[in-house]
């Protein structure tokens, strides 16, 4: 992907649904060896079809890639245009054509790709994403453009989940089960009633959670919720933090915790390893009230290749559900997959696995009501 072509497109963004097409499909013929021809609005067995891109490949093999173009498109819309796309397709298809099913947008978010690629369909946007696979004939087309939509303009509804606003919200949808109105999640995560109708609505649009007009929230997707998390956050919080070395080993460090009095809470790996035996730890990752404090109650000095990580959090939301365990204190599971997440070195396989315990043991960790 050339950098001054996304340049030249944000500076022009598309203002229809045929320039999205347009543009999403030169960025397509651009990556295929075969020369193409392409139809637009093509109507067949009554349905109107935006775009067609049809190609011979060396082997005879007809293609017809079959597009289904969208100015925007929500996550929590994808399954409805990917069946809708699917089914186009089929009406393509034919002894002599095989006919690959393709969405595209203006900007289509992370979640809205995984999505569409889930359901084996492909997808373009206009800011360079893309992805095309085929096993008859073999087929494979894959770049990367922008994260974060270009054209989103001010005063448009949050579109991350970074902020501690996003981390309480975060938190008490992960570890409440619904149903539950707004009110209530405001409630329970302490923030502001304005901040999380505002956030809901980000969540709907990315299909995290499910609720019917001015009706309670129905469903959450805890673990694509936490994902989404970890993905806009990153490794802020690890950035934050200071290493430390315990010279005798995390059994030490243990041994010294289980004594301080003063607010802390254990997460990451070693945290895991009370819920769920994934792997041996070899970093303890700790939130404190107070750095200074807990560092003097332990006898750490810093080190840049220290085993302890220790800071204070963006929010004392860290602090909250947490158990004790085996005379620690240990963060919720909901935190400790974020922290995962966000870790260093093996961190994000780390949260798959425990992601993984969570979702077989849900009754154990989510909580029926504020209670």
């Amino acid at each position: 992907m050339k950098s001054g072509n996304i340049v030249s497109w944000i500076n022009a963004p598309p203002r229809r649904e045929v320039d999205v097409l347009r543009r999403s499909v030169d960025l397509l013929t651009e990556r295929l060896p075969w020369l193409s021809t392409v139809r637009e609005r093509v109507r067949i067995e009554g349905k109107v079809i935006d775009g067609v891109v049809e190609m011979r490949i060396p082997d005879g093999t007809r293609v017809a890639i079959v597009i289904e173009a969208k100015l925007t498109l929500e996550t929590r819309d994808a399954a409805n245009v990917v069946e809708q796309v699917s089914a186009l397709a089929d009406l393509v298809a034919d002894g002599g054509v095989v006919a690959m099913p393709m969405v595209v947008a203006r900007y289509l978010s992370p979640p809205a790709r995984e999505r569409i690629r889930e359901m084996g369909v492909g997808y373009a946007d206009a800011t360079g994403n893309i992805y095309l696979r085929g096993d008859q004939p073999p087929m494979f087309v894959r770049d990367v453009g922008e994260n974060r939509d270009p054209w989103r303009g001010p005063g448009r509804p949050q579109g991350t989940l970074k902020g501690a606003t996003a981390a309480r919200l975060v938190r008490a949808l992960a570890d409440f089960e619904p149903p539950y109105s707004l009110p209530d999640v405001a409630k329970m995560s302490g923030a502001s009633v304005g901040a999380t109708y505002r956030m809901i609505e980000f969540m709907e649009r990315e299909g995290l959670v499910e609720r019917a007009p001015r009706s309670p929230i129905a469903n959450v997707d805890w673990r694509g919720l936490i994902e989404r998390w970890g993905e806009d956050i990153g490794l802020s919080e690890v950035e934050r933090m200071t290493l430390y070395l315990e010279p005798r080993g995390l059994p030490e460090l243990l041994t010294k915790l289980r004594a301080v009095k003063r607010p802390y809470v254990l997460t990451g790996s070693l945290a895991a390893r009370y819920y769920d035996e994934i792997v041996p730890p070899r970093l303890a990752v700790i939130y404190a009230d107070s750095v200074e404090g807990l560092v003097d109650d332990l006898r750490l000095r810093p080190s840049p290749d220290g085993n302890v990580l220790i800071g204070t959090p963006i929010d004392d939301v860290v602090f909250e559900r947490h158990s004790v365990m085996a005379g620690l204190k240990v963060a919720a599971p909901s935190q400790i997959a974020l922290d995962l997440l966000g870790g260093p070195g093996r961190g994000p396989s780390e949260a798959a696995m425990f992601l993984d315990w969570m979702g077989r043991n849900q009754d154990s960790w989510r909580r029926k009501d504020d209670g």
